[in-house]
Formats: structure tokens, sequence, C-alpha cells
């Protein structure tokens, strides 16, 4: 998405209407450092704001997005390359959607993963303490079925998050 051709064409609409940028912003409810910024290419407008946008300025969205006024026979490749590049552009890949669910299942049983750990230690300095190595073993032993049965435990989330269908009822 070319942000700043963009930006350009929203000015020279602005501009069109005779509008500064801070009456432009009074009539859309925002800042005119907002307005600035679109204007410059540094941010894009939200969805809600281009619809918003198009309606006032009475030019389609697909020319807000392709930064220019389009010809009929324009419209539709327009509108199709349009959608292919905000597609491409705002789509996870299959890692980055592991990678958030699994740090998002991280984050939220934090506590019981720090359980998880200091508990078998603790049996595992007593045992120490005591001089009993079976005490040792056995805490060793436990905290690996338990890292493991938590790791199986993420990753179930993980896959249910990733693969299944979200409007799918279970």
């Amino acid at each position: 998405m070319d942000t700043v051709k963009i930006g350009k064409f929203l000015a020279e609409l602005r501009r069109e209407k005779e509008l500064t940028q801070e009456q432009l912003a009074e009539k859309l409810g925002t800042s005119n450092k907002t307005i600035s910024r679109w204007e410059n290419g540094n941010y894009m407008p939200p969805v809600e704001m281009l619809m918003e946008l198009s309606d006032f300025y009475g030019v389609s969205i697909n020319e807000l997005l392709s930064g220019k006024r389009l010809e009929q026979s324009e419209e539709k490749p327009a509108a199709e390359e349009n959608l292919k590049r905000i597609l491409t552009e705002n789509s996870f890949s299959l890692e980055e959607r592991k990678a958030y669910f699994t740090k998002e299942w991280k984050n939220d049983h934090a506590w019981e993963r720090a359980l998880n750990i200091y508990v078998p230690l603790i049996i595992m300095v007593i045992g120490f303490i005591l001089d009993k190595i079976l005490i040792v073993s056995a805490a060793a032993i436990i905290s690996a079925v338990i890292n493991l049965i938590n790791y199986n435990h993420m990753m179930g989330y993980v896959d249910r998050n990733v693969y299944d269908d979200p409007n799918k009822k279970s």
C-alpha cells in the first residue's frame, strides 16, 4: 500500500473542498495531527474512517486506496489489486500465528508454569538436604513429566487456535 500516494490524494481532495486540516478534523471528529499524518503518508486511516472519507469526498474506497481517481474501466482491476494487497499485507503467516498463540498460552499460564518449576526444585533441595537420592530422582522425574504435560496442553491450545475453524461450534 503506497501510503504516501494515498496521503497526497487525501490532501488533494481536502484542498478541492477548500478545507484546512483543522476544519476537516473537526468535521470528522479527529485531530488535525491525525489528518496531517494521513496526508503525509505516515499512517493509513482506519477502515471506518476510509468509509467516512469516501462518503465525504464522493469517491470510492477503491479510489482512496489507489491514491487517485479511477476511470470506470480501471475500477474493477484496481479493486482486485487493492484487495490482494490488503490481504497479503495484513495476513499473518502460520509461524506468526503459532508464535502468537504460544506466547499467549505462556502468559496465561505463567503462575502455573512457575509452580511446575519451583515445587519439584524444592523437593529436590529437600532430598539433597536429607541426603535421599530417591527423593531427588523422583522430583526430577516429576518435573519432566509435568513439563511434558504442560507442553502438550500448550500445543493443543496452539493447534486449536491456529488450525481450527474459529466459527465452528465445539
